[in-house]
């Protein structure tokens, strides 16, 4: 029964700050050195500047910028605590437009052994060590992880919409073709309704397995250090964003794979080992991979790029007797599962090293620049996917396993700079 609460959020005053759309900008994670640059060129106040810092102690930079704005009224704490509903609209590369629907909140933390909250990837220790650091030196959650929860009955989905078609919006700011709308939730009745609602739900990681984890050890730091602590104060919650796996607007968008200084690579050897597992097929080009990858409604199935050439193929056999070692089931159906053992391992003789390196693979999210790549020589090879479906997700962290890196992308990102939250003040 995972616990959510109201929480004072940190917002901006555009009074003071200026246009929200300058002020937004991407989890830490999600930002190049040149758009980390482009963020700090856009305002002086832009949350970049505390959600990652160019300073050398990016720390206490973050720290000491929190501390000024809001003592200079850039920022404001509210005096009410409140849920936040939060949208986020865009169109696809069709044409279509796709609203996602959420709201942040403070959650609970919880060990993943309790059940509560679950990951579906690995964490790496260096991101820890770094968002652990900035915990402790801003006390306060600058960016939220995203979680799902299933509620096949959309109460509190319905509830929210109606509070945001009646009310204006606090903040709105479009960044990178994404419109993002913010609203404050204050009254009881309603907040009871979404807190009754999680509290029977089950809370899937969807991004930000870091923020999480490095949340998790920060609650036993400070939880060790005030023996007194009552377990409701602000350090035993996160703020996270969340949002219904039934809510139209969730998209998973695929990450492809691009292969690279791979010694005597023969596309024509390559194609031939392909046959003995797949079905592999010639295709007139990029469109009709297009097609075929959305029409096709096998998990298993792939669009391979080689120079002046396009393919696609589907497993001819069943997922156990490809892979070279027993996998749980509920992974079997995971393309990146296959794609990493039959393809690039078994294949093509890249090591399990040499993809923890990426010294053989470069991951990207555009499909044109995967032909790009091919077709100037900086890939040999580019491996197309399909998404994995929002379901695999939750089935595989409900089974307590994990998918590899690179799995999944959640688009849009869910921005820093709509509301944060202090970790000092109680719950």
């Amino acid at each position: 029964m995972p616990q959510i609460a109201p929480f004072k959020g940190i917002v901006y005053t555009s009074a003071v700050a200026g246009d929200a759309a300058k002020l937004i900008c991407p989890p830490y994670d999600a930002i190049s050195p040149a758009l980390q640059q482009e963020l700090y060129d856009l305002s002086p106040y832009n949350a970049v500047r505390m959600e990652l810092p160019t300073e050398a102690d990016p720390y206490s930079a973050a720290a000491g910028r929190l501390h000024d704005w809001l003592a200079s009224g850039v920022l404001t704490e509210e005096s009410t605590p409140a849920l936040y509903p939060c949208s986020q609209t865009f169109t696809d590369e069709t044409g279509k437009e796709h609203t996602r629907n959420g709201f942040f909140a403070a959650l609970r933390l919880y060990d993943f052994a309790e059940q509560q909250v679950l990951p579906h990837e690995r964490t790496l220790s260096g991101p820890k060590a770094d968002r652990l650091n900035m915990f402790r030196k801003t006390a306060a959650n600058l960016s939220s992880i995203f979680g799902l929860y299933a509620d096949e009955s959309m109460m509190a989905d319905a509830a929210i919409s109606e509070f945001c078609r009646s009310n204006e919006p606090l903040i709105e700011a479009t960044f990178q073709g994404v419109q993002n709308r913010l609203w404050r939730i204050t009254e009881p009745s309603l907040v009871n309704l979404v807190q009754s609602v999680l509290a029977e739900r089950k809370v899937y990681i969807a991004d930000g397995h870091h923020r999480y984890e490095t949340g998790v050890a920060y609650r036993n730091e400070c939880a060790a250090a005030h023996p007194e602590h009552t377990g409701n104060e602000a350090f035993n919650f996160i703020l996270a964003y969340l949002t219904n796996i039934h809510d139209e607007g969730l998209l998973v968008q695929p990450i492809h794979r691009l292969v690279h200084k791979l010694p005597s690579f023969d596309p024509e050897c390559f194609i031939t080992k392909l046959d003995r597992h797949f079905t592999v097929w010639e295709l007139p080009g990029r469109k009709a991979l297009d097609e075929f990858l959305a029409g096709c409604s096998k998990c298993l199935a792939y669009g391979i790029v080689l120079p002046g050439k396009t393919f696609a193929m589907t497993l001819d056999c069943k997922p156990a007797e490809a892979l070279s070692r027993p996998v749980p089931e509920v992974m079997q159906q995971l393309g990146v599962v296959l794609l990493h053992d039959l393809v690039f391992s078994q294949i093509l003789g890249i090591t399990d090293e040499a993809t923890r390196k990426e010294s053989n693979l470069v991951y990207v999210k555009n499909e044109k620049e995967v032909f790009d790549a091919v077709a100037s020589g900086s890939a040999q090879l580019g491996i197309v996917m399909k998404p994995t479906e929002v379901g695999q997700v939750v089935a595989v962290a409900a089974s307590g396993e994990v998918m590899p890196q690179k799995s999944t992308w959640f688009y849009p990102k869910v921005m820093t700079g709509m509301v944060f939250r202090s970790l000092e003040a109680d719950s």
